[in-house]
């Protein structure tokens, strides 16, 4: 499968919102990324479910969302109400990660774990298994237009082998400063989501792009490694 394109709408024009997605879904965007900030697990505020909800009308791709909040286990029965398709919490925010990946695949939702950068992957080892999406974040979380931490391609590489050894089929999904100048490094290392913000609703043509971070992703995936 090829490398799969998410734009994030943290960077996008929330007074344009709709025209936004439905550009990015038409250039071929595969997954739409909502990031889920609470104000206390990440210093920052954006949106909850009526925003998914809203975005679940308009576009036919699955919706991505990424829950950077406290305590996400309150949350996983409204986002699947909703019409979440994937929803991915953080190791470092639920207390009883078992139970809370469980939670979300009896709801029908795919599950992902997401990694602070300074987080290690062997927090994986014993939920390896179970994930359908692993997140590995390359820049702090909260605000979009973050430079790429230039030691992550490590980081998925070590991740891939952890879920390799467990018999994982899961996908590695990467976000933060992610652009076409930083895919093929990511894409290399064994991821197979982008996510990106600020590379594409940071331009003035979205859709222009994302087709150019597709290319650059597709470029990546066929060269020899």
């Amino acid at each position: 499968m090829s490398v799969r394109i998410a734009p994030s709408i943290l960077s996008a024009d929330f007074a344009a919102l709709g025209d936004g997605v439905r550009a990015v879904e038409r250039a071929g965007a595969d997954w739409i990324h909502v990031d889920v900030m609470d104000g206390r697990f990440v210093p920052n505020i954006t949106v909850g479910p009526l925003v998914v909800r809203a975005l679940r009308r308009i576009v036919s791709v699955p919706l991505d969302v990424h829950l950077m909040i406290e305590d996400p286990d309150r949350f996983v029965d409204a986002f699947a109400e909703v019409g979440a398709g994937i929803l991915t919490v953080h190791a470092e925010a639920a207390t009883h990660l078992h139970r809370t990946v469980a939670h979300i695949k009896e709801r029908g939702l795919e599950a992902g774990v997401a990694l602070n950068p300074a987080t290690p992957v062997s927090v994986l080892e014993e939920i390896a298994g179970d994930l359908d999406l692993v997140l590995i974040m390359t820049v702090n979380p909260g605000f979009g237009g973050q430079v790429f931490i230039p030691r992550s391609p490590e980081k998925i590489r070590a991740a891939r082998e952890l879920l390799d050894r467990a018999g994982s089929a899961a996908v590695i999904e990467v976000d933060g400063g992610i652009d076409p100048t930083t895919a093929p490094a990511v894409v290399a290392a064994g991821a197979g989501v982008l996510v990106a913000g600020y590379a594409i609703f940071g331009s003035s043509d979205p859709a222009a792009a994302t087709r150019e971070l597709r290319a650059a992703a597709d470029r990546a995936a066929v060269s020899p490694r």
